[in-house]
């Protein structure tokens, strides 16, 4: 029988069939030994052990379309990243960090703010500007006054959407606006350090309900990156896999040389580069740094690039000085 897992815990996996019974699955020790794990997202074939306990063995791993490493999911057709505007106020750092992940994955990503009932237009043009110049779709939501929401439902019809974001910023309220039946725990902000208590502790995917959404205009999923998906959900259904809320990310296979790649809107301005190879850092006659003088490229997003680069320079072992340890 195939199904789909919506929720693992404890080496207990959640099995949905497209007839939308559950069956509570353990893996063969094969996907052990393959050093293969089940994720939620991933279509599989299970065996039935127990049909009145709805009891299984998840027999088969079917090919994945994708995977993510963080969150660990798969099969998924675009990312909404959740950050508020204020309370917390957005780590432009982790989420610089987040789209080069997603970009990774060659994963279409819609960011998403929340909190506009309480931020200032100003505060809004800011991120705005700062990330519609780089090619993404922006949306400002108020998940407490349901504004915008509309909009992001539009873009979320007939995919499989991973939601993501730090802690406090309401990703658990969405949910239970997207989808009225999962009685997510709300998490309390914590005052003192404007960071959220992580009330979500595992991944798990939720089916939403979209018979009233009409389908986003051509325009809007054009802007959203996710025009012409070939994949395709189960039944043609709208599902969201909410994550576990995270306050840092790791890069992986980011060089200090490949790291301009992951800021495409560096790459219009770097034949103006002077040098060929040109890290827009120290660098005299740079195109790009041109640009961000001139407001054509956002401050923000070119300081995070700087530290970015440093951080991963820095990682780097410095040979010369195990060279003249050596040389004594």
């Amino acid at each position: 029988m195939k199904g789909r897992i919506i929720k693992g815990i404890a080496g207990f996996y959640y099995v949905e069939t497209f007839e939308k019974k559950v069956y509570e699955c353990k893996a063969k020790g094969v996907f052990r030994n393959q050093k293969l794990k089940p994720l939620v997202g991933d279509d599989v074939e299970i065996d039935i052990i127990d049909e009145e306990k709805k009891l299984g063995n998840i027999a088969d791993i079917l090919p994945r379309k994708n995977q993510l490493l963080r969150p660990p999911v798969a099969n998924v057709d675009q990312a909404v990243i959740l950050f508020a505007i204020v309370k917390p106020n957005p780590s432009y750092n982790l989420l610089d960090r987040f789209l080069i992940m997603m970009r990774q994955q060659n994963l279409p990503v819609i960011i998403c703010f929340n909190k506009q009932d309480i931020a200032t237009e100003k505060e809004q043009r800011e991120l705005y500007d700062a990330y519609e110049k780089c090619g993404y779709k922006v949306l400002f939501i108020s998940v407490r006054e349901e504004k915008g929401l509309d909009e992001l439902k539009k873009l979320l019809k007939g995919k499989t959407t991973t939601l993501a974001g730090p802690s406090g910023v309401g990703k658990s309220s969405l949910l239970n606006k997207l989808v009225p039946d999962a009685q997510m725990q709300t998490g309390e902000l914590s005052k003192k350090i404007e960071r959220g208590k992580n009330t979500t502790r595992h991944s798990e995917l939720f089916f939403v309900d979209d018979s009233e959404i009409a389908l986003a205009s051509e325009d809007d999923a054009t802007s959203a990156g996710t025009l012409g998906s070939e994949i395709k959900t189960p039944e043609g259904g709208t599902y969201v896999i909410d994550t576990p809320g995270f306050t840092s990310l790791e890069m992986r296979n980011v060089t200090p040389e490949t790291l301009m790649t992951y800021y495409p809107e560096f790459e219009a301005y770097e034949p103006e580069c002077r040098f060929g190879g040109c890290a827009h850092m120290a660098e005299p006659d740079c195109g790009v740094k041109r640009a961000v003088e001139e407001g054509k490229i956002a401050k923000v997003r070119y300081d995070n690039y700087k530290l970015l680069y440093q951080e991963l320079k820095n990682m780097r072992p410095d040979y010369s000085k195990k060279a003249k340890r050596e040389a004594r």
